[in-house]
């Protein structure tokens, strides 16, 4: 483009070969992708031992490794679909936060739809066969759904098998692990403690509530599983990290010794945490880096360097001085006052091992003899060799050996080793957004060590968005996936708000970020190198790039997807189903206990619907799944029940199945659909019948409930927790519409009743200003629900920008000028201004403190 940017983004799609991924339908377009997926798969298959032969190599053995009958030899997962649910651009929504004086066309230059390529541009008509075959701009992904059956979807659906460059995964359950389940995207107080009043006061959560059914026998199935089809998604050169505590370290190890095979171990890393489990014994503060190659013959490695330091690694030899004089002193002798212009050194020897006929002679320095031993030779050429670092001041005699005065500076850094003790203060230096949080310096590492600019990094386990953000900053391309809302979309504000240094690319005319970034180098000059008079060799610092203060990078564009759900069994057919059977047979009844020990809570204290008992029910459409009784002030009610699959999200049209059974029925007063994911267009409604009414509710499950395995110790946690709906509204005037979100709207089962509430758990609110009904593609992000310094770095950064000399481009001159107004609505719960037009859509699209979300298309 031919503006000026203040505001960038580093993309993928530059150069000659740009980087591309599949066209995907969006989750308007579900199912429409049928056609051109017939035929395939549907399942993928993945052998349990790729490396290891069974009863010849050594093996860990647990419960059910190979199966209930210790008979399974391949592991089998399903094939879904993935669908795109958003499309962010941070440089298109920061936009409409400053504006570029000196031209009117300038804003609209800038950003375009052009920043997603195909999916905002192709006819409706051409889409159903290009799903999958037609290639698109590559952007960064945030999946929401289980890891293993989006790595299975990668692998079989969109053809990347050996495109990732590095894996790193952060398990989150162990024997004594819990979910570290975060329940509001503001509060990060998770400690133990009883599940309470959930709106007010931030709440207080038992974050290790939950134990693994078998132990560490079903820890290790899970992982197992996740680490086969990884290996698969990463490339010959790749490599796959895995973050552990000491208390399962080695069972890991020896589990992904049969995965990648052990031949491929690189290394175990172990690294300071911020605090320790303090007990009676020592206090553990470290975790674990347990680093395997797909081949560590071939695997990409990048060295990372330590500034080296008197007292740190490396540095501890360097205790003499070399004065201006040219004379070597101890620094004992010194008295810890250096002269000035004197420089650290050590003592290096000046001999090598063997006699050597032309080496192996005498040399004069200072009116005094020297000769190596009859076994040894001088390490350079003499005499010139010698000659020249006397010239230099670098030989001094030691007893009555003469010695080679090697400087701090000579070589200034180390080679990063596999002990990392500098990494504990992480937590406490940056923003921590989550209960649980890796510090950026540990993943930081892993990513620079083994991939370059533009290569792929997946991470199957997001939590607060960590690596991405990482991968972000230092160019690289980036998946992410997770079972939780709330992880998603704390690590989507996190990437929203996030601003990054501009790195100086090598490809400044093409822009493309595979050529690398410039690197800082830094000399490491040797004792050869100077008695051969020889320019010294150079050290790249991969984590020292060159930047370009008169820029501010934000991240570039990413989709935010989901994963096709499985259309759930009715449960009149689960004792004939032969596949799952008994799984969704315990799914259900881990739902009826907990409906029966907790009940449905609403975010206000004494308005949980406790119920009395629940039975299954079979309905002929299979839409409601069971019949509930609770107890309110007029009497006991009945509610029937729509149970949403295990994986995926309860769809509109299951919804709407469901509300014509209970219509049909006529005898309950409510209807919840439970799910761990919603469509974003359902909404939460009266529904009028011929004697009475009845309230349609979405109940968000808890996500502990999705994992097989898992045996919750707290029957009485808020396992089920309704979701409002917001009430919005339009302020049109001078030509101008305002979208305002006026509160949320609450069903109180107790009072049988729908009462307004405040607006205050709400997260934030996102705003497509011209929604095409296909691709929700933000615009305006409001973080009501914030502390307001979700944009502080960001309008610091510009600030400083817009105070800086003015640039010119194109012969014309441009300033940013911050809109003041527009800082402060971002905070607020009314829109930035949207010009009327003939035809124009409005989406908006609520999150709340829980991770929900709903979604509303509005005609202006």
């Amino acid at each position: 483009m031919g503006s000026y940017k203040p505001v960038d983004a580093l993309h993928h799609d530059k150069g000659q070969a740009p980087v591309e991924r599949p066209y995907i339908p969006s989750s308007e377009e579900k199912g429409a992708e049928a056609d051109a997926i017939a035929g395939l798969p549907t399942q993928k298959r993945v052998p349990l031992n790729p490396v290891t032969r069974r009863g010849q190599d050594p093996e860990l053995y647990w419960l059910d490794k190979y199966g209930p009958d210790d008979a399974q030899a391949e592991l089998d997962v399903d094939i879904r679909s993935l669908y795109r649910h958003e499309h962010i651009a941070p440089e298109k929504i920061i936009a409409s936060l400053y504006r570029l004086r000196g031209r009117d066309d300038a804003q609209n230059e800038l950003f375009t739809h052009e920043l997603f390529g195909n999916p905002l541009a192709m006819d409706e008509l051409d889409k159903p066969l290009s799903y999958y075959k037609q290639p698109n701009k590559w952007q960064n992904r945030m999946i929401q759904g289980d890891s293993l059956l989006v790595m299975a979807s990668l692998l079989e659906r969109e053809g990347m098998a050996e495109q990732v460059q590095c894996i790193y995964i952060d398990p989150p359950y162990g024997i004594k692990y819990g979910s570290n389940w975060q329940m509001r995207l503001n509060d990060r107080n998770v400690k133990d403690g009883a599940d309470e009043n959930l709106s007010g006061e931030p709440e207080v959560i038992k974050a290790f509530r939950d134990t693994w059914e078998l132990g560490i026998h079903s820890y290790l199935n899970y992982l197992r599983d996740r680490l086969l089809v990884a290996r698969e998604l990463l490339s010959a050169s790749g490599s796959c990290f895995v973050q552990i505590s000491d208390e399962n370290v080695h069972l890991v190890r020896a589990l992904m010794d049969e995965v990648f095979g052990s031949q491929n171990f690189h290394a175990t890393i172990p690294f300071k945490k911020t605090g320790g489990l303090a007990g009676a014994t020592l206090t553990v503060t470290t975790d674990f880096l347990i680093w395997y190659a797909k081949d560590l013959s071939t695997m990409k490695f990048r060295p990372l360097f330590l500034e080296r330091g008197i007292g740190d690694e490396g540095g501890g030899a360097f205790r003499f001085a070399l004065l201006p004089t040219g004379e070597v002193r101890s620094l004992s002798s010194l008295s810890g006052v250096l002269p000035t212009g004197s420089k650290l050194c050590q003592s290096v020897s000046l001999t090598s091992q063997d006699h050597s006929a032309t080496r192996t002679v005498a040399y004069s320095f200072n009116g005094q003899q020297f000769i190596p031993p009859h076994d040894r030779h001088w390490s350079v050429d003499v005499p010139h060799g010698l000659d020249r670092l006397a010239g230099q001041k670098r030989l001094f005699v030691a007893g009555s050996s003469l010695r080679f005065a090697s400087l701090l500076e000579d070589n200034p850094v180390v080679p990063l080793s596999n002990l990392w003790v500098d990494t504990g203060s992480g937590s406490f230096t940056e923003d921590q957004r989550y209960v649980v949080q890796t510090a950026t310096k540990v993943i930081q590492r892993c990513i620079l060590m083994t991939t370059d600019p533009g290569d792929l990094v997946l991470d199957p386990t997001c939590g607060s968005g960590t690596t991405a953000h990482v991968a972000e900053q230092w160019g690289r391309r980036w998946i992410t996936t997770d079972t939780s809302r709330i992880a998603l979309n704390i690590a989507k504000t996190r990437l929203m708000t996030a601003t990054y240094p501009w790195y100086r690319l090598v490809d400044v005319t093409g822009q493309d970020v595979r050529h690398g970034f410039v690197y800082k180098t830094v000399p490491h000059v040797t004792l050869k190198s100077l008695a051969n008079d020889e320019p010294p060799e150079t050290k790249t610092l991969y984590d020292q790039p060159e930047i370009d203060r008169k820029k501010l990078r934000v991240a570039g564009p990413f989709t935010v997807e989901t994963l096709q759900a499985d259309e759930p069994l009715a449960p009149g057919d689960m004792a004939t189903a032969e596949r799952d059977a008994d799984s969704a047979q315990r799914f259900v009844d881990r739902i009826f206990e907990h409906l029966k020990s907790a009940g449905v809570k609403n975010g206000a204290k004494g308005e949980t619907a406790v119920f009395t008992r629940v039975e299954l029910i079979n309905d002929p459409d299979g839409a409601l799944h069971a019949e509930g009784w609770y107890d309110t002030a007029a009497g006991e009610r009945k509610a029937y029940l729509h149970i949403g699959p295990q994986f995926g999200t309860v769809s509109r049209v299951a919804v709407n199945q469901a509300v014509r059974a209970c219509g049909r029925r006529g005898d309950a007063d409510w209807l919840l659909a439970l799910g761990f994911g919603f469509e974003s267009d359902i909404e939460n409604r009266s529904v009028t019948r011929r004697v009475g009414s009845f309230e349609v509710t979405k109940v968000r499950m808890h996500d502990d409930l999705m994992q097989e395995g898992l045996i919750k110790k707290d029957k009485k946690a808020a396992s089920f927790v309704t979701i409002g709906e917001p009430d919005i509204a339009l302020v049109r005037e001078d030509g101008q519409v305002q979208v305002e979100i006026r509160g949320l709207d609450i069903y109180d089962p107790i009072r049988d009743e729908v009462t307004a509430r405040s607006a205050s758990d709400i997260s934030y609110w996102m705003l497509d200003a011209d929604y095409d009904g296909s691709n929700f593609v933000p615009t305006q992000v409001f973080f009501c629900g914030g502390d307001k310094d979700e944009f502080d770095k960001f309008q610091r950064g510009l600030s400083a920008l817009a105070t800086a000399s003015v640039k010119k481009n194109a012969e014309r001159m441009l300033k940013v000028e911050l809109d003041e107004e527009a800082f402060e609505r971002v905070y607020g719960f009314r829109s930035h201004p949207v010009p009327l037009k003939r035809g124009r859509k409005l989406a908006v699209r609520v999150i709340s403190q829980f991770g929900e979300e709903s979604t509303k298309v509005l005609a202006p």
